[in-house]
This record gives C-alpha cells, structure tokens and sequence, in this order.
C-alpha cells in the first residue's frame, strides 16, 4: 500500500513539475514551480526504501528513512485541517492543486508510520485493552487545551450577537464571511447566533476529551443498535492526528510571529482589521487556543494511541 502512494505522490509531483504547476501554496505565499520537484524526490525515495524493506526486512537505516520521509510528508501536509475547514464553511480552498498536495502528503505520513511500526504490531491474536482514563498529566493537558478557546470563543460571541471587539462589529464580520465566500448554510448559523468556528472548537474540545476519558474507547451503553460495540482507533486518531500536525506547529509559529510583532521586529498585516494593533489582539487571542489546543492533542493522541494497543495473549496449553 505504502510504494503504491508513493508511486502515485511521486506521479502527481512530476506531472506538477513538468506542467510548471506550483504544488506549494499558502494563503498568499506560493513557492517556485522547481520545488515540485522535491515531490518527485520523496516520491521516488519512498518507493525505493519501501522495496527495500518488502525486500530485506525492517532493518535500522530503513526504519530510520521511513521516519524521516515520514517527517517530511508530515510537514508538506500543513494546514489540511485549514482546507478542510474552508471547504466545510463554502469558501473553498486557496488552490486546488496544493490542496491536493496536503492530502496525499497526509496519507503518506500515516503510511509511512505505519510501515515503520510494522514489525511492532500486536499479533492477530491480541486483545483490546479495556477503556481506560488518561494519566493525570494527560487530563490537566485537556484541560489547558480546552480552557485556551474560551477567549477565543468570548471574542466570536461577541460578534455573533452584534458586538464590537478590536474595532470590528458582528455585521461588519458577516460581511468579510461573504466576501470571503462563505455558504449560505454558515451564514445563516451566524444569523442565528451560531458561529461555525465555535461549533468547530466545541467538536475539537469533545474530540480532545473523547482521547482523555474511557467513553472515548467504547461507544456509551445508551447508543442505539450499537451497544457494546468498541471505536475503531483509527476513528479518533485520524482527525487528532491531522488536527495535531496542523494546529501545534501553526499556533507555535504563530505565537512567534505575535511576539515579534509585539516587539516591533515585524509589522503586523491588518488584514479586515480597522489597525495592526487590532489585528495583533486578535492573533494573540487565536494563536495562544491554536497552539495549546495543538499542543494538547498531541500529547491526547499518544497517550490514546499508547493505552488502546492490542496486549498479546500468552498461548494457551491444552494438556
């Protein structure tokens, strides 16, 4: 599965570069059409180490490459969780084609990883641990994580319910939503007091939470037809995962940037705000959930990944 994605990222990059399509693009940052061919690389070296590993076996040096390719993959796919969002809000993707870079650089990360931990696989005969709760480290990161977006969540009710905050009122954001090309299905929540990125932040709060607490593991006794049943680990793991590479190193490097701002090292682009000193409160306000939020569920997902491995069973002796 793993040389098939990367014959096919590989592809993907040459047709970008020999086409002269730039395959990186973010926001208003587009990079060179000659780094496609950094695509074309992993690609093929991904190929190669795979075959080597069919081949001889899940030596160091290979196991090493694989982590690294799974680095770089990980890295190429930033911000997919902020395509994910736009195209769930109706504004679309900033390119289609970078877009599509994040998602197949997204899906080889996770193959890539799991090839790596292939020959630490628990075997078929394991047996799913029961629901557990996390450590108490683990707890107080959640509740960092979710305590980090009630500024953030104050900031766009006030908006929502026809306030005014840095300078902006709640009509004038409506209007930058359908500037921005918002759906109408958005716009009519904004209208009824429901701001989308807020439903977006109670659903990552109940996802973060979900890798904290035992309930997490099984569905609830009280779900219909599906009593007993237990969550596929991929099931959480997928969306903590994407949202984890995507937000931390985002609000991480965004907090940088709001402190050099602060600092008077760079200025602070304005964007829809009436000042830079506006915009600068906003971004603190954002990134600091960004980032502990981030932060936060990477340290859920490993432990959930950690406490939901499958136990070997000792072989049983029949006399």
């Amino acid at each position: 599965m793993t040389v098939l994605w990367a014959a096919i990222y590989g592809a993907f990059g040459l047709a970008c570069a020999l086409s002269g399509t730039p395959v990186f693009h973010h926001g208003v940052i587009r990079g060179a059409a000659a780094l496609d061919w950094v695509v074309v690389a992993v690609g093929a070296l991904a190929a190669l180490v795979c075959g080597a590993v069919v081949r001889h076996g899940l030596r160091p040096a290979l196991r090493v490459s694989l982590w690294v390719l799974c680095g770089l993959t990980a890295i190429t796919a930033f911000s997919l969780l902020m395509d994910v969002i736009t195209l769930m809000t109706g504004e679309g993707v900033d390119d289609r084609v970078a877009a599509a870079n994040r998602s197949l650089a997204a899906a080889g990360a996770l193959l890539l990883a799991a090839t790596a931990r292939a020959d630490r696989r628990p075997t078929a005969g394991a047996a799913a641990p029961p629901p557990s709760l996390a450590p108490l480290r683990v707890q107080l990161a959640a509740c960092a994580g979710s305590v980090a977006f009630l500024p953030y969540v104050a900031m766009k009710l006030v908006w929502v319910f026809g306030g005014t905050f840095a300078g902006i009122s709640g009509q004038e954001m409506i209007a930058v939503s359908e500037r921005n090309g918002a759906s109408g299905i958005w716009l009519t929540l904004e209208s009824w007091g429901l701001d989308s990125t807020v439903l977006l932040g109670v659903l990552g709060v109940f996802l973060l939470w979900g890798l904290v607490c035992p309930w997490g593991q099984a569905f609830p006794r009280w779900t219909l037809f599906l009593r007993g049943r237990r969550v596929p680990r991929w099931l959480p793991l997928t969306p903590a995962l994407i949202g984890a590479a995507t937000l931390a190193p985002y609000g991480v490097l965004g907090l940088g940037y709001c402190t050099l701002a602060t600092a008077g090292v760079v200025t602070m682009r304005k964007g829809d705000a009436p000042s830079s000193g506006d915009a600068l409160l906003m971004s603190w306000i954002g990134m600091v959930a960004f980032a502990t939020y981030g932060v936060a569920l990477t340290i859920a997902a490993r432990s959930y990944w950690l406490r939901t491995r499958g136990v070997d069973q000792p072989p049983v002796h029949t006399e």
